[in-house]
């Protein structure tokens, strides 16, 4: 149905108007749908030829019965091992996908950042490309949004969640991991899993910070330095990875312990700046 255009004339003033009689007719007032909110969900992908496809298809398939807009971001870090172009040939048939590959950079903070820069969906979020996170988890997370968290999370330790098939060791140091995490979160929202690579966020609760980029623990630094609000943690038991290697190494544990000294160092100005006015106070 066309509107009706509304026409100013410049000599309205010298037009007498007959009186015309216009009906009370009853109106009912009309719902009008909200617009509903995008999500982009960023795929950091490093030698993952093996997993990608099969990813996809299962995040496509838990997003669309949703009927949300969305749009799926596959930033590469120029893999080389046909990665890009298992992406690029399902983007020509679905344009919601997308891929970005980055040259001479690497890093999963860093692919996630610059897949969530060139999106302007208010919801953004990451999963792994390795199918160790379940995508049918998707529509729990997005229902978490849709009712007001600030922030969803996919959780290893919310019970019933867990880490199958993972050594001692390997439990021992995710564990010790997270512990090293609980004076720095905000006691308001602090969350089991702050390490978790699984997650969506309300892009207006991380707009004024910026992520550091060389670290893959991104969520921690959105949990402390982001204004978020609310949390939800939707459990899950971590898989194996189907195909490709772990890109977990000793430069991933520095980055983790350089990540946490920066974040410490941003609780403790604010303690510092209350203690120095409490002191002047006092004297």
């Amino acid at each position: 149905m066309e509107h009706p255009q509304i026409l100013e004339r410049e000599d309205a003033a010298h037009v007498t108007l007959a009186p015309v009689f216009v009906p009370q007719l009853h109106v009912p007032q009309l719902q009008v749908p909200q617009t509903q909110a995008k999500l982009a969900l960023v795929l950091p992908t490093l030698h993952e030829a093996g997993n990608i496809q099969a990813v996809l298809q299962r995040v496509r398939s838990s997003l669309d019965p949703l009927g949300i807009p969305y749009e799926v971001i596959v930033v590469d870090d120029d893999s080389q091992d046909g990665t890009a172009e298992i992406v690029h040939a399902i983007s020509e048939s679905d344009p919601r996908v997308r891929l970005l590959v980055r040259r001479n950079a690497r890093g999963l903070g860093g692919a996630v950042v610059h897949g969530w820069e060139r999106s302007e969906a208010e919801i953004v979020g990451v999963i792994d490309a390795d199918l160790q996170h379940p995508p049918e988890l998707l529509p729990q997370l997005w229902k978490a949004i849709e009712s007001g968290a600030d922030l969803a999370l996919a959780s290893r330790y919310a019970a019933p969640g867990g880490l199958r098939d993972w050594n001692p060791v390997r439990r021992g140091l995710s564990r010790l991991a997270i512990w090293l995490t609980q004076p720095l979160q905000k006691p308001e929202i602090r969350v089991q899993d702050p390490m978790t690579g699984f997650f969506l966020v309300r892009r207006v609760c991380i707009r004024d910070i910026t992520i550091e980029t060389h670290g893959f623990k991104i969520l921690l630094e959105i949990l402390v330095r982001g204004e978020v609000r609310s949390a939800v943690e939707i459990p899950f038991s971590f898989g194996q990875r189907k195909a490709g290697a772990s890109k977990a190494g000793i430069k991933e544990g520095l980055d983790y312990i350089f990540l946490l000294g920066r974040l410490w160092r941003h609780t403790r100005v604010p303690w510092r700046t209350a203690q120095t006015a409490r002191n002047h106070l006092n004297h």
